[in-house]
């Protein structure tokens, strides 16, 4: 198992937010990871799985643990995923080193892999 720092971090209030989903599920994963998609060519993914791909990384970060998509792993290393309130929404929100661009609405990114 490959450490947190390794790959992607939460912030406190992902972590949090991940404990209440998961309570929430009684069992399984939150498993993150990007697919193609949206006008700047790929967006972030998030999804309930009951138990990890044969090559995904299971990563445990303050007290929670989610699953990697193997696939996603050199385009979301050194990720950090926080969750944000505001008066018009709540949802998860990836600063990401290897993100170099993103559509206007925020919805879709242009990610290169990492190169370490």
């Amino acid at each position: 198992m490959l450490a947190a720092g390794n790959i992607v971090s939460l912030t406190d209030a992902a972590a949090d937010r991940v404990k209440e989903l998961m309570a929430a599920k009684d069992k399984g994963f939150l498993r993150v990871g990007v697919k193609n998609g949206g006008c700047a060519g790929m967006e972030y993914t998030m999804d309930f799985v009951a138990e990890p791909e044969k090559l995904d990384e299971r990563v445990e970060d303050k007290g929670v643990e989610i699953v990697v998509d193997s696939k996603a792993v050199l385009f979301l290393l050194g990720a950090t995923i926080d969750f944000e309130t505001t008066k018009l929404h709540s949802k998860f929100v990836f600063s990401n080193p290897n993100q170099t661009d993103a559509c206007g609405c925020g919805e879709s990114v242009t990610i290169v892999p990492a190169t370490r």
